[in-house]
C-alpha cells in the first residue's frame, strides 16, 4: 500500500520510521506545515536504507491537490493536528484515498466533518491507534457486560510534562460508563504511556494493563489499520470495527 503521512513531530517521526522499515508498504511522502526539511528524503533523515520515495513536502510550496496528482497514494495517515483534516480531507475523499486519522482530540465539528467525508471515502479514526490499547478497551467493555455492577478504577501514567487527563483514559471511562473522578493520574519522569483498568469484585480483582514502551507502537497500529481497511468500502470506521471479527466465536 502506498502511504502519505501528515505530521512529523515526535510521534510522526516514529511512524515514518516504522513504515520505511516495512517491506509490505511504501512511504511515498510526508506533508507538513513548515519549510524545514523540505524536499529531503525521510530515509536520508533517519539513515535508513529504503527504496521508498519518502520525500518531505511543505504546504507552503506545494498544494495537497498537486501532491496527490503527482504522487498518488492509497491511504493518508494523519498524526498532525486537529485541524489537519481540513487541509487534505476533501481532496483525499475526491480521489478515493483512504483516510486514517490518529488525532487524539477532535471537537464535534471535526468528527462531523470526518463522517461527511465517510459518505464517499473510507475514513478511520482512532484517538489512540496502538493495537494493545484498543484490545484492552475491547476486553474491558466485554468484561463490563458480564459484570455490570463491578467497581472500576482507571490509572493512567505519563511523562512529567503531560498536561491534563489522558484522552485515552477518558475514552476508556466513556466506554465503560464511569465518571472521570474514577481516573487516577500519575506524572513522572519519561513514562511514554501506561493505562490500567482495575475491576474490583468482592473476592477477586482483575487488572488489564497496557504500556507503551516506544512511540513505534503507533506506527504498527497505523499499519494494522491500513491493512484491515484495504478492502473496506466508504464509511466511518473505528478500531473496534477492525477487532470485532477476531472476537466472533
Amino acid at each position: 500500500m502506498k502511504i502519505g503521512l501528515f505530521g512529523f513531530g515526535k510521534t510522526g517521526k516514529a511512524v515514518a520510521s516504522v513504515i520505511l522499515q516495512n517491506k509490505e508498504h511504501s512511504l511515498q511522502w510526508i506533508y507538513r506545515k513548515t519549510n524545514r526539511l523540505n524536499n529531503r528524503s525521510a530515509s536520508e533523515f533517519f539513515g535508513i536504507e529504503s527504496t521508498d520515495a519518502g520525500n518531505i513536502y511543505s504546504e507552503n510550496n506545494l498544494s495537497i491537490e498537486k501532491l496527490l496528482d503527482e504522487h498518488p497514494v492509497d491511504a493518508i495517515i494523519d498524526f498532525s493536528s486537529s485541524d489537519g483534516i481540513y487541509t487534505y480531507g476533501d481532496a483525499a475523499a475526491k480521489k478515493n484515498v483512504k483516510i486514517i486519522s490518529a488525532i487524539s482530540h477532535y471537537t464535534v465539528k471535526e468528527i462531523n466533518f470526518l463522517k461527511k467525508l465517510a459518505k464517499k471515502a473510507t475514513v478511520f479514526w482512532s484517538p489512540n491507534i496502538t493495537l494493545g490499547i484498543n484490545y484492552l478497551l475491547y476486553a474491558s467493555t466485554f468484561l463490563k457486560k458480564i459484570a455490570p455492577s463491578v467497581d472500576i478504577e482507571i490509572i493512567e501514567e505519563h511523562f512529567k510534562d503531560k498536561k491534563g487527563i489522558s484522552g485515552t483514559a477518558i475514552r476508556i471511562a466513556d466506554a465503560l460508563d464511569i465518571k472521570d473522578e474514577n481516573i487516577n493520574t500519575v506524572r513522572a519522569g519519561g513514562i511514554v504511556g501506561k493505562h490500567e483498568v482495575i475491576f474490583g469484585f468482592p473476592f477477586q480483582t482483575v487488572r488489564l494493563i497496557h504500556e507503551s514502551i516506544s512511540r513505534d507502537a503507533f506506527g504498527n497500529g497505523a499499519l494494522f489499520a491500513a491493512e484491515h481497511l484495504a478492502d473496506k468500502k466508504s464509511g466511518f470506521y473505528k478500531f473496534e470495527d477492525l477487532l470485532h471479527p477476531y472476537f466472533n466465536v
